[in-house]
C-alpha cells in the first residue's frame, strides 16, 4: 500500500512539473507566460491578467522552440527563456515589438557534466530579478540569470542535491531549498544577500525526509512534506514559520488515492496563519480538479477547474478569490475567478487549532465520488467557478509530540 501510495506520490509530482512548466504567474500577478503549442511547434506567450480582461500575445522566434525551454514572466512584461542547447543553458529576454519579438541575451550559464540539470526557479517576489537552480552530482549551485549587472552571476555553491525552491520573504532575499545528503532530505534556507549563507530550517526528525512545498510571506504559514509521522510515507502537513508549536499533520490533508499539491496561497493574512486559505491540484485515477483548505476549516473543500484550466497554476486575491487561467480552443486565454467556500474560526489564538485529542470534523457534502474499481474520480455535481524579511526560526525547534492531527 504504501509503495503504491509512493508510486502515485511520484506521478503526481512529475505532473504539478509539468504544468508548472506550462504556465508561470509572476508574482504580482499582472504578467504569466507559458509555451503555446501550433501544431507540432512550440513558442512563448505572454499573457496580461491585470486588465479588464485577459489576453495573450504570442511571442515566437525564428524557430519553434526545443523540448526543455523553459519560460518565465517578469515584473516588466518581459519574458524571460532558458534554451539549453549542448551542455549550455542561454538565457534571454523577450518582448514584443510591433508584428514581431525583440529579443535581449542575456548570457548562459554552461553545464559540462551531463549529470547537472538547471532549471529557472520560481520568479522572485521583486519581479525584477530571476534565479536558476543547476544541480550536480554532488553539490547544488543557485545563479542569478536575469536583473543583475553584467550577465548570469554564480551567487552560491551547496553542499549535496537540491531540489524545491520557495520564497520565504516579499524582498528575494531568503530561499527555501530541499538538500539531500547522507540519504535524507532536509529544508535549508540560502541567505542570498551574505554571500549565500545556509541555516536550516525543516527537521523534524533525524530519519525523516522533510520538504517545504509553499510558503505565505505575510501569515507565515508553510506547507510541508514529511514521513515522520507515517515512516516511508510522504504527509502534507503545515506549521508557521517562528512558532514553537508542532507541525501538524490533519488527516484531511491525507485522503485516500488522492495526491495533493499546494500552489497558491491568499495574501494579506498578517498574523493569521490559520485564515490563510492555500489552493491545491488535487490528482486522482480520473484527472484533477481544485481542493481549497485553510487551517481553521479543518477540511479540504475540493471543487471543479475551468475547463481548460493550466492545472496546477492559479493566484489568489486578498479578497479570498482564486484565479485559475484556463485555455480552450473557443477562448485560448481566460481566467475564471473561483470563490472558495469559507468558514470562519472561532478563535484566531492557537489555542483555537485542532490537537491530537480532538475527534475527525465531519466531511464536507461536496465529497468525492468512487469508481466502481475504487479509484477516486472529479468531483460531480459542483459548479462551475463563476465570477465572485525576518530570518526564519528553524522549526526542528518545534516539538515532536503530538504531531498528527485529526
Amino acid at each position: 500500500m504504501a509503495a503504491d501510495r509512493g508510486a502515485r506520490a511520484d506521478r503526481g509530482a512529475q505532473a504539478y512539473s509539468a504544468a508548472q512548466a506550462g504556465c508561470v504567474i509572476a508574482a504580482g500577478g499582472a504578467y504569466a507566460a507559458r509555451l503555446a503549442r501550433d501544431g507540432d511547434c512550440w513558442f512563448p506567450e505572454r499573457w496580461t491578467l491585470d486588465g479588464p480582461e485577459p489576453y495573450a500575445v504570442p511571442l515566437p522566434g525564428n524557430q519553434p522552440e526545443e523540448p526543455g525551454t523553459e519560460v518565465q514572466p517578469m515584473a516588466d512584461g518581459r519574458v524571460l527563456i532558458r534554451r539549453p542547447t549542448d551542455g549550455r543553458h542561454a538565457f534571454s529576454l523577450l518582448y514584443p515589438t510591433g508584428p514581431g519579438t525583440g529579443e535581449l541575451p542575456l548570457g548562459a550559464v554552461a553545464c559540462p557534466d551531463e549529470g547537472t540539470l538547471l532549471r529557472l526557479l520560481p520568479p522572485a517576489p521583486c519581479g525584477e530579478r530571476a534565479y536558476a537552480l543547476a544541480v550536480g552530482r554532488r553539490a547544488t549551485a543557485v545563479w542569478l540569470v536575469a536583473g543583475g549587472t553584467f550577465g548570469p552571476e554564480h551567487l552560491a555553491e551547496i553542499p549535496g542535491r537540491c531540489s524545491g525552491g520557495v520564497w520565504l520573504d516579499r524582498t528575494g532575499r531568503m530561499l527555501a531549498l530541499d538538500q539531500e545528503l547522507g540519504g535524507r532530505t532536509k529544508t535549508i534556507v540560502v541567505d542570498l544577500e551574505r554571500g549565500g549563507e545556509v541555516s536550516p530550517l525543516l527537521q523534524i526528525a533525524a530519519d525523516s525526509d522533510d520538504r517545504l512545498l509553499l510558503a505565505d510571506p505575510d501569515s507565515g504559514l508553510l506547507l510541508i512534506s514529511s514521513d515522520a509521522p507515517s515512516p516511508g510515507e510522504a504527509r502534507l502537513g503545515w506549521g508557521v514559520l517562528g512558532s514553537t508549536l508542532p507541525v501538524r499533520f490533519p488527516e484531511c490533508l491525507h485522503p485516500p488515492d488522492l495526491v495533493l499539491t499546494p500552489f497558491a496561497s491568499q495574501p494579506g493574512q498578517a498574523l493569521v496563519p490559520e485564515s490563510c486559505a492555500v489552493a491545491l491540484r488535487v490528482d486522482g485515477a480520473y484527472g484533477c480538479w481544485v481542493g481549497v483548505w485553510r487551517p481553521a476549516d479543518r477540511r479540504l473543500y475540493q471543487l471543479r477547474a475551468p475547463e481548460g484550466w493550466l492545472a496546477g497554476s492559479g493566484l489568489w486575491t486578498p479578497e479570498g478569490v482564486l484565479r485559475l487561467p484556463y485555455a480552450t480552443d473557443a477562448e485560448p486565454c481566460g481566467v475564471a475567478p473561483l470563490t472558495a467556500p469559507l468558514t470562519a474560526p472561532s478563535s484566531p489564538s492557537p489555542s483555537a487549532w485542532p490537537s491530537s485529542s480532538q475527534s475527525p470534523s465531519p466531511s464536507p457534502s461536496r465529497s468525492v465520488s468512487r469508481s466502481p474499481s475504487g479509484g477516486a474520480s472529479p468531483p460531480d455535481g459542483l459548479p462551475n467557478p463563476v465570477p465572485t524579511a525576518p530570518r526564519p526560526v528553524p522549526l526542528q525547534q518545534a516539538p515532536l509530540g503530538r504531531l498528527v492531527t485529526k
